[in-house]
């Protein structure tokens, strides 16, 4: 009688090239059969030092390397690292600035989710979503591109307020948007929410409790679809968020479905911001009276010759511009959970140490708690449910 072999543990990469990783991780899998036994993620691929550069750059300088963080939501980034270095130098941006960035970082949102939506749905095997998702993608995009003349990497918002005004004609596309978006989102659930094959890919997988989501440092909706109703936009307001209304949607069960409908609540809120957003700007300026020391010289002003050149230089790196010394860390609510930059000043004008906590770093963490016990192919679900970009995992 031959002898039966022993079966043993299959140890599988999946990364960091998989289409599904969603950027360059790189995940070992130790699996029995289709049962992952133990998940390892691993970063690294995607290393482009930014807060180490960040700390060789004037405060504004280095606005441009937010951007590059997550840069599905570049003027989300933009938005918290200004709320960071205003809140370092003691500036108050005006209200209709407020009321601008407010209304930008959740159009960031919505296309960050609608991002996720379509490319969440992809990997488990729905395709239309993601056609569909792009269509109202680039309408967010054009407008960013109206406002400001960039689409993707914006550097939009200025500490102190906001690079240029918004115009009538950009508040009325916007507005035609905000109506409009409402049917898109029910275009969606139509396609997927009752669908029995994403029911079966998304209910009970990858549960996760409130303790434990608290615990392991979870935040955004990757958190409140566990039922906790922590938003750094509500418990600590910047810009306009404690003058407009809306609603923070949390989830029961902590599985991969609750995550879907918790996101998928947060458009529609979000929508319902930029709404009040539109109808509450205030007039008004849109730069602080004492951010000027962060931009170039104003127009009327003509450099003349390399004296005053080095002058204006020497005035925005070492003058005005320096920071009061101490430490700060300063937290806002961008699309993926909470982002915040922490700055130590050693009363120069630029930061002694930068330091970034980015939400997919933490969330990445939490992979081998969703996967282990679990099947391969509900990898892929957990992977898209706590919607990382390694942009700003390995930074």
């Amino acid at each position: 009688m031959a002898e039966v072999n022993e079966v043993k543990e299959l140890v599988v990469n999946m990364g960091p090239q998989h289409p599904a990783t969603h950027g360059v991780l790189r995940l070992v899998l130790q699996l029995d059969g289709e049962t992952v036994v133990k998940c390892t993620p691993h970063v690294g691929y995607l290393h482009r030092g930014i807060e180490k550069l960040g700390e060789n750059m004037t405060y504004l300088s280095a606005l441009p390397l937010t951007d590059r963080l997550d840069y599905i939501a570049s003027m989300s980034n933009n938005v918290g690292y200004v709320v960071a270095v205003e809140k370092l130098f003691g500036i108050e941006a005006p209200e209709r600035a407020k009321f601008i960035r407010t209304m930008v970082a959740e159009m960031s949102r919505i296309s960050s989710h609608i991002i996720w939506l379509g490319t969440h749905a992809l990997d488990i095997g729905a395709m239309t979503p993601f056609l569909y998702a792009f269509r109202e993608r680039e309408w967010i995009l054009d407008l960013f591109e109206m406002l400001c003349g960039a689409r993707l990497t914006v550097s939009y918002p200025r500490i102190g307020g906001v690079r240029n005004d918004v115009t009538q004609e950009f508040l009325d596309s916007l507005y035609r948007f905000a109506e409009e978006f409402p049917k898109r989102i029910e275009e969606y659930e139509t396609l997927i929410d009752k669908n029995r094959i994403w029911l079966k890919r998304t209910k009970g997988i990858g549960i996760i409790s409130k303790e434990e989501a608290i615990n392991w440092g979870l935040t955004g909706a990757t958190l409140r679809g566990s039922g906790v109703p922590y938003d750094v936009r509500k418990y600590a307001p910047y810009d306009a968020y404690d003058k407009v209304e809306f609603d923070i949607p949390i989830g029961e069960n902590g599985d991969v479905y609750d995550r879907y409908r918790v996101r998928m609540a947060e458009m529609r809120q979000a929508n319902r911001i930029l709404k009040q957003c539109i109808e509450k700007l205030p007039e008004g300026p849109i730069m602080a009276p004492d951010a000027p020391k962060f931009t170039l010289p104003p127009k009327d002003r003509v450099l003349k010759d390399m004296e005053s050149l080095i002058h204006h230089f020497v005035l925005i790196t070492k003058g005005p511009m320096a920071a009061p010394e101490g430490e700060i860390y300063v937290a806002t609510e961008v699309p993926k959970g909470e982002l915040g930059f922490y700055f130590v000043s050693d009363g120069t004008g630029r930061p002694y140490r930068m330091r970034v906590r980015a939400p997919s770093f933490v969330h990445a963490s939490v992979l081998p708690r969703l996967c282990e016990g679990g099947l391969v192919a509900d990898v892929i679900a957990n992977i898209g449910t706590i919607d990382i970009v390694l942009g700003e995992c390995d930074r």
